[in-house]
């Protein structure tokens, strides 16, 4: 019994200093943690960070959508932006693509024009707390005056139609640039993702009048979305550096829709930036999962036999159905899946060449990142991997503030 007792006497102990361990072990990381996220903190409440790509105006356009309150359905309003630190985001205005006819071309421009109205008048309601941003010391002078920045692309170069004039025209409405195409081949190039094939093998003849005046008026070119020969063409054409907004690394995740290491080399050469899109599919190759593709297919049969263009509540109806799905079966790429692909960017090219492009309320989110107030997590993320305050201050927008400036510099 003595030896019993004493013997469980000894086990107490032993666990009582493990617990003391782990406690004490415990509080360190907690420490740690903390001290890294006030860390983040300070870096955010100096350098200017910026989000090169979301497609919020979608909801704008369709009204009741108000930027300046802390909303339940989307990804960005400015509290949140707020919240997660970040000063600049460029709001993309994207149509879907329709028939490439004039009398479509005259719609979709009309609808352009109602979505540039859209951001303006959001930021006009909320202006003492944004502002509309045409130039890098517009987002620096914003942040000093303790606002968040609204900068303006154009996804998809469809709205152009066949009409050159309309690259200055939404040039002076405030774009900033243009990505040349969407899902779909059309007048400027062909599209990465268009299953029909190439239609133009690269740019199209009026492609090239485009990309030329882009660089006149100084409006940066983008390169997401476009296929692997538009890519190349562009930078035989362009004159300027160019940007691709929310793409990723094909030699992580195989998607026609990121870069490979060749096209990086490219893209350094011509000093321009790509902007790591935190969509999941474009960080992490998906899982196979049957059960989840044949829910996927039934949905898009099921809008697809409405036979006619959806209204606008369908099309929000849509979209939140396809989340939905997603949510319940995607396991999404996290954080730490974003900043490989930023590590990856910097093994091959270099710091000076590399940004963020969220893609938010077009896809964008991941786990640890599901919407801009959590933003700061990349940063924090980042300072673990052991990076500087100067080359996160590159990452979150330095490289393309500079590639911004180059362009606009070389506008005639």
């Amino acid at each position: 019994m003595l030896i019993l007792a004493q013997s469980t006497k000894l086990i107490m102990i032993h666990l009582k200093y493990s617990f003391i361990i782990l406690f004490f072990v415990a509080a360190a990381c907690t420490s740690g943690d903390d001290k890294i996220s006030r860390k983040a903190d300070k870096l955010h409440s100096t350098m200017l960070s910026v989000d090169t790509h979301c497609d919020t105006p979608m909801r704008m356009y369709r009204g009741g959508f108000d930027l300046g309150v802390r909303n339940e359905r989307g990804n960005v309003d400015f509290p949140r932006m707020k919240e997660g630190g970040l000063d600049a985001e460029f709001f993309a205005i994207f149509l879907g693509q329709g028939p490439r006819t004039p009398e479509a071309f005259d719609k979709v421009h009309l609808q352009t024009l109602a979505t540039f109205d859209s951001i303006r008048s959001n930021v006009s309601r909320n202006a003492g707390m944004a502002g509309l941003a045409l130039t890098p010391d517009d987002a620096y002078r914003l942040k000093s005056e303790g606002k968040v920045s609204v900068f303006i692309g154009i996804e998809n170069g469809y709205p152009v139609g066949t009409d050159i004039s309309k690259v200055k025209q939404y040039y002076d409405l405030g774009a900033r640039y243009i990505t040349l195409c969407h899902s779909f081949n059309n007048d400027i190039c062909d599209s990465s993702t268009d299953k029909s094939g190439p239609e133009h093998n690269g740019l199209s003849a009026f492609g090239e009048e485009v990309v030329r005046e882009m660089n006149r008026v100084g409006m940066m070119v983008d390169v997401s979305h476009i296929s692997d020969e538009s890519f190349y063409d562009v930078l035989s054409v362009s004159k300027a550096p160019v940007i691709a907004s929310h793409s990723s690394c094909r030699a992580l995740c195989e998607s026609p829709r990121n870069l490979n290491d060749e096209m990086l080399q490219a893209l350094k050469k011509n000093g321009g930036v790509i902007q790591i899109c935190i969509l999941s599919d474009y960080l992490k190759q998906p899982e196979p999962n049957p059960e989840y593709d044949a829910k996927a297919r039934e949905l898009r049969e099921k809008w697809k036999a409405m036979g006619r263009e959806l209204t606008e509540a369908e099309q929000e109806q849509r979209w939140n159905e396809i989340s939905a799905l997603r949510k319940q079966y995607v396991k999404l790429a996290t954080v730490a899946d974003a900043v490989n692909h930023i590590q990856h960017v910097v093994d091959i090219i270099g710091i000076d060449y590399v940004g963020i492009g969220s893609d938010f309320d077009g896809g964008g989110g991941i786990e640890g990142c599901t919407d801009v107030s959590m933003m700061k997590n990349i940063t924090i993320e980042l300072l673990r991997r052991g990076y500087s305050r100067d080359e996160i201050t590159k990452i979150w927008g330095g490289n393309f503030m500079r590639v911004m400036r180059e362009v606009q510099a070389l506008a005639i």
